[in-house]
């Protein structure tokens, strides 16, 4: 979720550049800059997850050893502690919410400056291909936070490890599966592929109904 939460604070970065100072772009975004920004994510996911990790293994454990869960999720593996978590628990809380917090402001601020610009721009055809350049990246910003929103702001009268486990899924499965498809149909080729598909479906389903 922290890797993921940084790459999409990455990416709107890379969007706000190429909108709003495009001339700039090939310097700005350098392959070193692109490493950096692919890079520090990734350090502080895996710094994040050692940490955790280490925390973790710091409890005592006494109840069952089966975990309420699709994979061992930090919370789902706190209930099965006997000493007392509640350190642990605010550390999660904690970093969660900072990472979250921060990203989304980067990502709100960015799409600010970006709509801002587009919004100035005096060319109907340009403002189109800038909301184009930037679609793709808002809906997958949308599900994945929209995800996690649903999933940490629940009251916790309903809070339950089967709305967990379904969320977890839909952030952890669904979503990595939807980005492909997501970006990828700024393409004009796969559009045109997708179309021919499409057609050849339609125009197979309307012989077969005809030879019946």
């Amino acid at each position: 979720m922290i890797s993921e939460c940084l790459l999409l604070a990455s990416m709107v970065y890379d969007r706000y550049v190429a909108i709003c100072k495009p001339l700039l772009y090939t310097i700005t975004m350098s392959p070193t800059t692109c490493i950096q920004l692919i890079a520090v994510p990734y350090g502080y996911s895996f710094l994040m997850a050692l940490f955790h990790t280490i925390l973790t293994f710091r409890l005592c454990y006494c109840h069952s050893n089966t975990v309420n869960h699709f994979y061992c999720d930090d919370m789902p593996l706190l209930r099965l502690a006997c000493s007392d978590t509640s350190s642990k628990q605010l550390w999660v809380l904690t970093c969660a919410g900072v990472t979250f917090i921060s990203s989304v402001l980067v990502v709100f601020v960015s799409y600010m400056f970006i709509i801002s610009s587009i919004l100035r721009m005096r060319s109907a055809e340009g403002r189109r291909k800038a909301f184009s350049t930037c679609s793709s990246h808002m809906l997958a910003v949308t599900i994945f936070y929209g995800t996690l929103i649903f999933m940490y702001l629940q009251p916790s009268s309903t809070h339950s490890l089967d709305t967990d486990k379904m969320a977890s899924v839909f952030y952890t499965v669904i979503i990595p599966m939807l980005n492909p498809l997501i970006y990828s149909l700024r393409n004009k080729d796969v559009k045109e592929a997708l179309k021919k598909i499409i057609m050849n479906r339609h125009q197979a389903s309307g012989s077969m109904k005809l030879k019946t």
